[in-house]
């Protein structure tokens, strides 16, 4: 018997009403009735109070409820979440001055502390964060540091501040980053190589290249943070697999000064404003990625292979233009003194040098700030 029944795709997802390719992802969204008719009208602080009325009036909590299911389900920290609504918001609204507006309503009843202000009768977007925000304008407002991060790598300029109390509102942005988002895989290898005692030696590994262009967006804030940053689990996996391979049956001093080694020539050295015209720190999975970084870059990389392949106790070892880091290990050579301790300096920017061996220029000089892991 045959039969004309059609066949359906297993799975339909349905279709929203906007669409996102956020990092290669897709992700939609039902906009709620009446969200386009707001609009910043006059140019001033009535028109920001006429766009606050128009969206308040309609169903915005399926709009908010959806993006905290987007952020859950794409496992995005504060600044995944900013991105996300800033695509979103200029998705919806072609003007930028609307698009920032509807980003400021939708932070603020996802119960975060931001504020709207006008510069030269145009939206600006001010985050408060507790931890720095580097190279982008900050505001103090009762006593509370906002961030313009819509604007970074600018200056600061005069704006005039529109004050709405929202007694929810009250949690600041976060740019620490605990685990790495859920996004789309797009598998790629790559291939270091380096010398040791004239022996080349070759590691390949794997990594996400949705995951790197997210990092590649990520502003200057304090250096625990990149410190702090897990790897992408194919490329830790295939590195410290791929040391462990030469450094096994190797005394622990020398498996660790192979490893310090890889990390000093496996890359070129270039300066950030060379290399991307700005201060940019890279987290470990960028370092491994790019041809080349610097001092910054090497220490946080080299920290985090060392503590976990390891499992030793490791500082970063801040200069007013250098950083290095420090191990706590019973070894002699130059030592830095952490928390009433002695460590000892391991620079991965001074080539070929070994554990102990510190650049001249600094053995003479007090740290300016230590970077620790968390615990």
């Amino acid at each position: 018997i045959l039969s004309n029944k059609k066949k359906t795709p297993s799975k339909i997802r349905n279709k929203k009403e906007i669409e996102l390719s956020f990092f290669a992802t897709e992700v939609g969204f039902d906009i709620p009735s009446g969200t386009r008719k707001a609009m910043f009208y006059p140019k001033s602080k009535v028109g920001i109070s006429n766009f606050f009325n128009a969206l308040i009036s309609t169903e915005y909590e399926k709009l908010v409820t959806a993006i905290d299911k987007a952020t859950l389900e794409l496992n995005l920290n504060d600044w995944g979440k900013y991105l996300l609504v800033k695509e979103l918001s200029e998705k919806i609204f072609a003007n930028q001055d609307d698009s920032r507006l509807l980003e400021w309503f939708i932070f603020n009843k996802l119960g975060y502390s931001v504020r709207v202000g006008l510069a030269k009768k145009h939206i600006q977007v001010m985050y408060e964060s507790e931890k720095t925000i580097y190279n982008t304008p900050i505001y103090t407002i009762d006593k509370k540091n906002f961030y313009l991060i819509s604007n970074y790598g600018s200056t600061s300029r005069n704006v005039h501040t529109y004050k709405q109390n929202y007694p929810d509102a009250n949690r600041c942005i976060d740019l620490t980053m605990a685990s790495l988002p859920n996004l789309k895989k797009s598998i790629k290898t790559k291939s270091l190589t380096f010398q040791e005692n004239m022996k080349k030696y070759t590691i390949d590994f794997r990594y996400n290249q949705n995951i790197i262009d997210f990092m590649a967006t990520y502003p200057q804030v304090e250096y625990g943070v990149f410190f702090n940053t897990p790897m992408q689990d194919e490329s830790y996996k295939d590195i410290v697999n791929g040391l462990r391979k030469y450094i096994n049956g190797k005394r622990t001093s020398s498996a660790i000064n192979f490893v310090l080694h890889f990390v000093q020539n496996a890359f070129m050295y270039q300066d950030d404003a060379s290399q991307f015209g700005r201060e940019k720190v890279m987290f470990a999975d960028e370092t491994l990625f790019y041809d080349k970084s610097d001092c910054e870059d090497r220490a946080i990389l080299f920290s985090k292979l060392v503590k976990d392949i390891f499992k030793i106790d490791v500082v970063g070892v801040k200069y007013n233009d250098h950083m290095a880091t420090a191990l706590y290990v019973p070894l002699k050579g130059d030592t830095v003194r952490v928390n009433m301790k002695k460590y000892v300096i391991a620079d991965p920017t001074y080539i070929n040098a070994s554990i102990g061996q510190g650049m001249s220029k600094y053995k003479s000089l007090q740290p300016k700030e230590f970077i620790f892991f968390n615990n």
